[in-house]
């Protein structure tokens, strides 16, 4: 891992900006995972108590008002159980149980042998002499007792469900029955009460009986449906009230809330398409995580901004440890604010660091030897600066240079003029490099110069100013001399120093191959 970071290059504030984005980004996530998570399963929890809670309010309502209504018949059966046999009596009755709270569509008298005795409202126009077998009228006239149908079609074709309380004469025997019956198609005071509708993320509710035909529905073609290949119809028929995930008949996942109407042994269900909720939970969750985006990429500013704050000053003591040869380091490592403990000891190792280079530099100026004809540095000083650049690690460049014919020179002119000419090329060489490069005598009319940069561009324009300098200096009235220089790198071009004077000694002669007067790099 730790190669493969120093691979990249990475600096303290791109490693801090990395690190903030993978941590911002995976907080972000795992936020919007959780918020999705949490937001969605208490939507579902809500809906679910909600739903149930109003389908248990319902039910309780609708129970009362049952009961209400089954009280009214068995009121009017407590009556009649004394006149049943006086025909203005049953009309009467049968008009006033019709119309006093208008609870039913309409009401009917029957025998026990099913023939109507009376009935209201007249629209009915049914025949006294005529026995009617209905599924109410049967079911009621079996049981003897308080009785509630199923839905089912009427004589009139009315869907319908009746209810009826039986009448008995003072020594128990069973006379007939007073039913009130409700349209469920139809506008109805029931029906106005259980379409009462509350405003829930599209929740709505529907009636079903005991043998789970529906009662009542938002769409008025399922009432009297049966339902089936509902999943959680059986967990509704088992409990009295409750909240369930479940697929309806139509295949539709809903919320729904349930409660039984005691009564008449109906439930009321409540429910949620469960897609329109989880629709409404992705909006909301979309809009706040919008809010949290911007919240973390506030974050990541302000990191950002931090991060280069604190970096700043390592970054800049970073690049200069690799500049301690230079002359006006120390001002510069100075120039730099320790306003935190790191930077504080980074800086003053820096500074002792700067302090040592450059006495060990002045050191072995003196220490080393001299060329007494040109005062450079002749090979042993050489040496020894070199053994101070590996040992710091510091990049530079070797320039070989040779005179272009000095034999010819020396054979021509004398060797005391030839000695001019070395003389020369020495004192153009220290005003043409920097005070920090090194300038060497490396024997005969062979030079070398130790460069302290790894710019090649910088170490070819140096090279080629001082060959045409050489060219342009006119010595004794000896002509033009000039000389070739061949140039190479370490470390980039080999590890081993003396591989890398080879090269530089390789580039010299392919400089004197090629009609010498130029120069030749490793870099080109």
């Amino acid at each position: 891992m730790k190669h493969f970071l120093l691979r990249l290059g990475l600096d303290l504030r791109k490693l801090i900006l990395i690190s903030t984005i993978l941590s911002v980004s995976g907080l972000f996530v795992v936020s919007i995972f959780i918020l999705n998570y949490v937001i969605k399963q208490q939507l579902i929890q809500n809906s679910l108590s909600i739903n149930e809670k109003y389908a248990e309010k319902i039910a309780t309502s609708a129970n009362q008002h049952f009961s209400d209504m089954l009280q009214e018949l068995d009121y009017s059966a407590r009556l009649l159980e004394k006149k049943f046999y006086n025909t203005q009596v049953r009309k009467e009755e049968v008009k006033r149980l019709k119309n006093q709270s208008n609870n039913f569509n309409s009401v009917l008298l029957v025998e026990q042998n099913k023939h109507i005795l009376a009935y209201a409202p007249n629209t009915l126009k049914l025949n006294f002499n005529q026995a009617y077998s209905t599924i109410g009228i049967d079911g009621s006239i079996e049981k003897k007792k308080t009785y509630i149908s199923s839905p089912y079609w009427s004589i009139s074709n009315n869907l319908i469900v009746m209810m009826s309380q039986p009448i008995y004469n003072k020594t128990h025997q069973y006379l007939g029955l007073i039913s009130g019956t409700i349209y469920l198609q139809e506008q109805n005071l029931i029906n106005t009460m259980l379409n009462t509708q509350y405003d829930y993320k599209k929740s709505y509710m529907y009636v079903i009986d005991q043998h789970n035909r529906i009662i009542f529905h938002p769409d008025k073609k399922r009432i009297g449906e049966k339902i089936i290949n509902n999943t959680g119809l059986d967990y509704i028929n088992k409990n009295t009230k409750g909240s369930i995930r479940l697929k309806n008949s139509l295949g539709i996942d809903n919320l729904a809330g349930f409660a039984h109407i005691p009564s008449v042994n109906w439930i009321v269900v409540s429910q949620q398409p469960t897609d329109d909720l989880l629709a409404q939970a992705n909006t909301l969750i979309f809009k706040v995580s919008i809010g949290i985006f911007i919240f973390y990429f506030f974050i990541f500013l302000l990191i950002w901004y931090i991060s280069s704050f604190i970096s700043s000053p390592l970054n800049r003591l970073a690049r200069m440890a690799s500049m301690l040869n230079h002359a006006d380091i120390e001002n510069k490592i100075k120039e730099v604010d320790p306003w935190y403990f790191e930077v504080l000891k980074f800086r003053t190792s820096l500074l002792m660091s700067s302090e040592t280079f450059s006495d060990r530099i002045a050191e072995l100026k003196h220490r080393v030897n001299t060329d007494p004809l040109t005062g450079l540095y002749n090979r042993r000083g050489m040496q020894l600066f070199l053994n101070e650049l590996l040992e710091t690690r510091t990049e530079f460049a070797v320039l070989a240079i040779d005179i272009d014919f000095f034999k010819q020179i020396n054979d021509q002119y004398g060797h005391d003029q030839g000695d001019v000419v070395l003389k020369t090329l020495a004192q153009i060489m220290l005003t043409n490099f920097r005070e920090q490069d090194v300038c060497c005598r490396s024997g005969g009319e062979e030079f070398l110069v130790l460069m302290t940069t790894a710019d090649a561009n910088v170490v070819y324009k140096a090279a080629e100013r001082l060959r045409k300098t050489m060219q342009e200096t006119t010595i004794n009235q000896m002509g033009q001399i000039t000389i070739s220089v061949g140039i190479a790198f370490w470390p980039r071009d080999a590890e081993d120093v003396s591989d890398v004077l080879k090269l530089a000694d390789n580039k010299l002669y392919e400089a004197k191959h090629d009609g010498r007067n130029c120069t030749k790099s490793t870099a080109v």
